[in-house]
């Protein structure tokens, strides 16, 4: 267990002692008392809250709308700045899971949750309580790390996978940080761009063009949290100018590149992620 301080943010922080048994899956606990409006930051993959503690984690959306438990978002959850989160005595494991391997965990296409925060019930059933429940009496972190990764690679290894050619296509994204573009995709899994698109957008829960942007912004936003300058940031990061950078950034954040910088959510990666994956 850590101790991460931010500013007026203290938050104990977990992590696995060693990397989940799926690929594509990373973990950490939190335990926080005060947890005050955090702005969620867009992240390139479909996010797990699994709540158990006393307190229960509230995500506030723009719209007025709230949502508490045990909850499954899809890619860019937070985009515009559109969710917060918040609460009291809060304990959780959030798990990451890369889009590639989401479906067959999730047991529906990210596609289906569209970008929404959808409770873990309506997808896993009882499953999802039992976690829960499981995850409270467990005597410590190490334990509910084994526990979560237990139910998931259970679930991985019963559903299905995405085509080897749409894997190939957001692996070759991801290690080139967005930069890619649609047809060197196609060209390189042997589909048209056409044919790309279908079955990303289908199988990953967003289209190729909308995924290379929010990796895009993923890698850069941590540079700007490293303490790299914006216009560094925008020349390493393949963006046109600062400028595109700023407006990219307050797309996804509704915050300007300054103020990223020192958002808590992105600042903890290093120390909560130690086998970070999109």
């Amino acid at each position: 267990m850590n101790t991460f301080t931010h500013g007026t943010a203290v938050w104990d922080v977990a992590r696995p002692q060693r990397p989940s048994r799926v690929a594509g899956v990373t973990m950490a606990g939190f335990g926080v008392l005060d947890l005050d409006a955090l702005r969620m930051v867009p992240h390139p993959a479909v996010t797990l809250l699994l709540e158990f503690g006393a307190g229960t984690p509230v995500l506030d959306r723009s719209t007025g709308e709230q949502q508490r438990g045990c909850l499954a978002a899809g890619p860019g959850l937070g985009a515009g700045g559109a969710v917060r989160v918040r609460g009291e005595n809060v304990e959780c494991v959030q798990v990451r899971l890369s889009p590639v391997i989401a479906r067959a965990v999730l047991g529906v296409p990210p596609s289906e949750l569209d970008g929404a925060v959808v409770p873990l019930d309506a997808l896993w059933g009882r499953e999802a309580s039992r976690i829960r429940e499981q995850l409270a009496e467990a005597p410590s972190w190490q334990a509910r790390f084994a526990l979560a990764d237990a139910l998931i690679t259970r679930r991985h290894a019963a559903g299905a996978a995405v085509d080897p050619e749409v894997a190939r296509a957001w692996r070759r994204l991801t290690e080139g940080h967005g930069l890619p573009r649609v047809e060197e995709l196609a060209a390189d899994v042997g589909w048209s761009r056409k044919r790309l698109w279908s079955r990303f957008r289908s199988q990953l829960g967003l289209p190729p063009k909308r995924a290379a942007t929010l990796v895009r912004f993923d890698h850069a936003a941590h540079r700007l949290v490293a303490g790299e300058g914006p216009a560094r940031v925008a020349a390493g990061a393949g963006y046109a100018d600062q400028s595109h950078l700023h407006r990219d950034v307050m797309a996804f954040t509704g915050a300007t590149p300054a103020t990223l910088a020192a958002e808590p959510f992105l600042a903890v990666d290093d120390l909560a992620w130690p086998w970070r994956t999109p």
